[in-house]
């Protein structure tokens, strides 16, 4: 009998080898089990610090399309997909952008976020089919995510995106995966193996989430959504987002509540613009234009109006 290649592959690949720390994990007590897992889980922050420096080339990387009109792809099969459009979707909320700057993509559509689609992460055509659907084209940047680096259908959808020319990075808990080998960019965070083997929405999934937790968070404080570590363009868009961004306002100014909701009113509880007005005693049209002067970079407007 022939031997089965993808059991071959599966034997060179870390986060499918086993445990020895949980082999007797069926055994334990409800709270040695709970130990083990946190035990392996401190093992996640430490294996992504090797990945640092390439991290921040990929940020450089997204912030450089961000500022030509381009726009973040995450695209992926299973936990990796809905990691992906998990990030995608909290970006408009948090920082008040376009909802196409940042995309999720997963294998299978729509259904797959909720449940497992048969044969999805191995069709390559759907990968490019995917990509053309959102008119991806060479400005974007492409996040190919797969906790073993081997998804067919994000190297598809690498190879695709390469073929347009457009930059791309792979985010595997692999090394030397597939998928770092054909990206421009190789996020790789090798956390070895799961709690229970080839489980990856474990530890490899929790790396998953810090990274592109790092890629879209550094890279919009590098485009001038934040103010000191606030959150100053979230969208005040419902009871809980106004109330945040009327405390957002009051520790950036130093300011009480009346001022703050005063200011913010003004403002069309745009945060940003309400503590423009305070720090620098200016009018919502005033503070707006500033910042349109400085491409949203509220330091710099608050600088360029008191210089």
């Amino acid at each position: 009998m022939d031997n089965n290649p993808l059991l071959d592959e599966l034997y060179t690949i870390l986060s499918e080898t086993r445990n020895n720390e949980t082999i007797d994990i069926d055994l334990l007590t409800t709270r040695d089990i709970l130990q083990k897992i946190n035990e392996e889980d401190k093992k996640v922050a430490l294996a992504i610090n090797p990945a640092l420096c390439a991290i921040s080339i990929a940020v450089d990387i997204i912030v450089n399309a961000f500022n030509n009109q381009g726009r973040l792809i995450y695209i992926g099969a299973g936990t990796s997909g809905r990691l992906g459009i998990l990030d995608a979707v909290e970006c408009v909320p948090t920082f008040s952008v376009a909802k196409d700057m940042v995309i999720g993509i997963i294998a299978g559509g729509e259904k797959a976020i909720k449940h497992a689609v048969e044969g999805a992460e191995d069709n390559q055509e759907a990968a490019i089919a995917d990509l053309k659907a959102i008119n991806f084209n060479s400005k974007d940047v492409l996040v190919g995510i797969a906790a073993s680096g081997r998804t067919p259908y994000v190297i598809s959808a690498i190879q695709y995106a390469n073929s347009l020319d457009a930059k791309t990075v792979a985010v595997s808990c692999n090394p030397n995966s597939p998928i770092g080998k054909k990206a421009d960019v190789d996020i790789c965070a090798p956390v070895g193996p799961e709690i229970l083997t080839g489980s990856t929405r474990m530890k490899s999934g929790t790396a998953q989430k810090l990274i592109l937790n790092m890629l879209s968070t550094a890279s919009m404080i590098k485009i001038g959504k934040t103010y000191q570590n606030l959150m100053v363009d979230v969208n005040a868009s419902n009871k809980k987002l106004y109330a945040r961004a009327l405390l957002i306002v009051m520790q950036a100014t130093d300011c009480d509540e009346e001022t703050a909701t005063a200011a913010l009113q003004q403002a069309g509880n745009e945060a940003k613009v309400a503590i423009m007005m305070i720090l620098t005693n200016t009018s919502a049209e005033q503070s707006l234009a500033l910042l349109q002067q400085n491409k949203g970079f509220l330091r710099k407007a608050i600088e360029t109006s008191l210089a």
